[in-house]
């Protein structure tokens, strides 16, 4: 129930099906005063949710710093969160928008700084039909030069909080040595870092995939309306609101 509804959530929250219901209720509403208002909000929801330097600023309070390892610290395990690829209805597998993951879990294993790496996805669509994402993500691993013996599958975990109860379970099993390098989004490494706490699993976070980075402030990027801060908004919200939720429920 918990995985569903976190699909319907994922709907409702976008900014963009905010203002196609306020424009619908605006188009049959009657009153003119009520037709006016709704006007005004939409245009209010449509100037602040693709304004590029709200977005940034907010982005880059609640993002964790880039972290550092020395080379050839040589932690025992490092744990690949899924979320970065799928596949299409021939069941072959693509890299999608967080990619950057999977660079960096190979960056930091042929670099000496984890030794092993656990590949923790399993499959996020609610038909569940789909083969599980570390399957895929492992022959990519392999075809990187990574010792298929070095890579450990967890396939079951269809969000966040099943990624560290899974992981855990492999860890235990192993009796892999703490602590564990988490590589994951910088936008979802605080709700990742919370779960893995929960599960007693020692982490060191190591976030990749930067949406937001610091750069010098730029009139056309960062005040100029931008449509596609619209979408991006939406993934954002999804991870305030996420680690809330799994704050509240006691899964972070």
């Amino acid at each position: 129930m918990f995985f569903i509804l976190s699909k319907v959530l994922f709907f409702l929250i976008a900014p963009f099906f905010w203002i196609m219901v306020l424009l619908i209720w605006q188009i049959i509403s009657k009153d003119r005063k009520t037709k006016k208002r709704l006007a005004i909000i939409v245009i209010t929801i449509a100037v602040l949710f693709t304004n590029p330097f709200l977005y940034r600023t907010l982005v880059m309070a609640w993002q964790p710093q880039p972290k550092d390892l020395p080379v050839n610290s040589g932690y025992s395990t490092g744990i690949l969160l899924g979320g970065l690829s799928g596949y299409d209805k021939n069941n072959r597998g693509y890299f999608g928008d967080n990619a950057d993951r999977f660079i960096a879990a190979a960056n930091l294993y042929h670099q000496g700084i984890i030794k092993k790496i656990i590949v923790s996805g399993g499959t996020g669509s609610l038909s569940q039909k789909e083969p599980a994402e570390a399957f895929f993500l492992k022959t990519q691993l392999v075809a990187n030069g990574i010792n298929e013996t070095d890579i450990l599958i967890e396939s079951r975990s269809r969000n966040t909080y099943e990624n560290g109860i899974y992981s855990r379970q492999i860890i235990d099993s192993l009796q892999l040595k703490a602590p564990y390098v988490l590589i994951t989004s910088a936008l979802h490494m605080r709700r990742s870092v919370g779960v893995f706490k929960k599960a007693s699993v020692h982490c060191i976070a190591y976030p990749c995939d930067y949406k937001v980075i610091l750069r010098k402030f730029d009139i056309s990027d960062d005040i100029v309306p931008n449509i596609k801060v619209l979408n991006d908004w939406t993934y954002f919200i999804k991870e305030m609101i996420g680690y809330g939720v799994y704050k509240i429920t006691g899964k972070a």
